[in-house]
C-alpha cells in the first residue's frame, strides 16, 4: 500500500509491504532498471517482479520483529546519467519512511541499478547497512558515504550485465573509507539471480537479519568479513 504524501506533486516513492505499530527497524528494497530511460516502469515490470522472492523472504525472516518492510517506487526506469533518478527516488522513499516510522535503522537491499542507488544513498541518516545484489558499480563510484555502514555485495561470477569486479573493487575501497564491507562471488551465478536462486535468497536474507541484529551473518559472508579484517587481504569470498 502506498504512503500518501500530500505535499508531493508526484506519487509517493515508498510502497509498504508491512508496517508496525512500534517500528524498531526497516528494510527497503530497490529493484533494477536501465542505464537510460525517462519513461516510468511498465505494469509488467520484470526487474520489480524479480525482487518479489527477496521481499517475501525478508517478510518471513522478520515476522513478529516490528520491522517495517517496503519498496522504492521509481519515477523513471533509467538511471539517466548525472540525474541519478533511481537514487533520488530512493532518498525520497527514505524521507517518507522516516516520517512514517521515525528515526529507525534501515537496511537497503538493491539489485543491479537498485544496488547502485542503495549504495549512493547510504549516507542518509537512517541507513545502517546495504545488501547489494549484482550491483551496478561503475569504476570510480563514490564510497565516502559508506563510512560507518555495513555493506555486503553479492555478485555472480558469470554476470554479463554488471561487472563482478566492480563489486569487489567497491567493497575494498569502501572498507578503506571506513565501512564494514565485503563481497561474495557466487560461482555460476548470473545477473538475473536465477542460477542458484536459493543461495541468493538465503545469503541476502541472512545478511539483512544479521544487520538487524537478529542472527549471525551467513557462513560465507562472515568469512568474507574476517578475511577483509586481516591486513593485506581482500574482503572477498567465493561461494
Amino acid at each position: 500500500m502506498p504512503v500518501r504524501d500530500r505535499r508531493a506533486a508526484v506519487q509517493p516513492a515508498l510502497v509498504l509491504d508491512r508496517t508496525a505499530a512500534r517500528p524498531r527497524a526497516a528494510v527497503l528494497l530497490l529493484h533494477g532498471g536501465r542505464s537510460e530511460g525517462e519513461a516510468p516502469p511498465s505494469r509488467l515490470n520484470l526487474p520489480g517482479a524479480r525482487m518479489w522472492p527477496f521481499t517475501r523472504a525478508v517478510l518471513r525472516a522478520t515476522e513478529g520483529q516490528d520491522v517495517v518492510v517496503g519498496r522504492a517506487r521509481y519515477r523513471c526506469r533509467g538511471w539517466n546519467g548525472s540525474r541519478a533518478d533511481a537514487a533520488r527516488d530512493a532518498r525520497r522513499a527514505l524521507d517518507e519512511l522516516e516520517e512514517l516510522a521515525g528515526a529507525v535503522p534501515v537496511v537497503l537491499v538493491g539489485h543491479s541499478m537498485g544496488g547502485r542507488a542503495a549504495l549512493a544513498v547510504a549516507g542518509h541518516g537512517l541507513v545502517s547497512g546495504v545488501v547489494g545484489l549484482a550491483p551496478w558499480c561503475p569504476r570510480g563510484e563514490p564510497v565516502d558515504q559508506l563510512a560507518g555502514r555495513r555493506v555486503v555485495l553479492l555478485h555472480g561470477d558469470r554476470d554479463r550485465v554488471t561487472d563482478p569486479h566492480g563489486s569487489t573493487d567497491l567493497a575494498a575501497r569502501a572498507r578503506a573509507a571506513g565501512a564494514e564491507a565485503c563481497a561474495v562471488l557466487l560461482s555460476g551465478g548470473d545477473h538475473a539471480m536465477l542460477r542458484r536462486a536459493g543461495t541468493w535468497h538465503s545469503l541476502a536474507t541472512g545478511s539483512v537479519t544479521a544487520m538487524l541484529g537478529m542472527d549471525p551473518y551467513p557462513g560465507v559472508v562472515g568469512q568474507a568479513f574476517l578475511a577483509g579484517g586481516d591486513q593485506g587481504k581482500s574482503p572477498v569470498h567465493k561461494a
